[in-house]
């Protein structure tokens, strides 16, 4: 990990969200929302984007906790943008704040996430 990843560090990006982000379980006739996994995975996505130019070479970071909030739905077809911003680096780990806002402006997601930097080839037993 690079000396550059300092705390207060922010980074977001934005996506429209698709059908296969939508959740299925009310049934045909329910308007389709983008799902709480997705959002997640927004998240944690958008960590990885941010951290990645801050790796070492043979290194990445995994997700070891996630504590968020879904606060509100969004349609599918919106925009969603998910802000990240770096708390606190604690060694190989790495602690978050991450939101989600849809393209009206309203929040829909908010929480922590913590990752660990790892050496993928020792993560994928091959060193």
């Amino acid at each position: 990990m690079k000396a550059t990843l300092q705390p207060g560090m922010s980074f977001e990006q934005t996506i429209t969200t698709t059908p296969e982000m939508g959740i299925t379980h009310l049934g045909p006739d329910a308007p389709r929302m983008f799902s709480t996994p997705a959002m997640i995975g927004l998240m944690e996505g958008t960590c990885v984007q941010f951290l990645t130019p801050y790796m070492d070479a043979g290194e990445q970071t995994v997700g070891f906790h996630v504590d968020v909030k879904h606060l509100a739905p969004t349609k599918i077809g919106q925009k969603v943008t998910a802000r990240v911003t770096l708390n606190e680096i604690k060694g190989r780990r790495l602690r978050f704040t991450v939101e989600a806002f849809n393209e009206d402006g309203t929040k829909i997601g908010e929480g922590t996430h913590e990752r660990a930097v790892i050496d993928i080839k020792r993560f994928a037993g091959q060193g």
